[in-house]
């Protein structure tokens, strides 16, 4: 199954660019996905276990690494980028 996600994340820091961008460039270290990044979110397209495997990682290390963080995601079980 294909899915799409869309991620903003918003960490609860003084210095919040930093931990987007590192977010953001794990993500593109992912072979397999399509990431499309843009001012308000970053967008995830790909197989539906990938991604949730991806995003479960992901938000694990943003946690450990930098503290407490919102993400703010939305998914829909097609991918939409095709």
């Amino acid at each position: 199954m294909e899915l799409s996600v869309e991620v903003s994340l918003y960490p609860l820091q003084q210095e919040y660019i930093p931990v987007i961008q590192a977010f953001i460039d794990r993500v593109n270290s992912y072979d397999g996905l399509t990431v499309i990044t843009n001012d308000m979110s970053t967008q995830l397209f790909g197989d539906y276990e990938l991604i949730m495997d991806v995003m479960r990682d992901e938000m694990r290390k943003s946690f450990e690494k930098y503290g407490r963080s919102i993400f703010v995601c939305k998914f829909i079980d097609s991918n939409l980028h095709q």
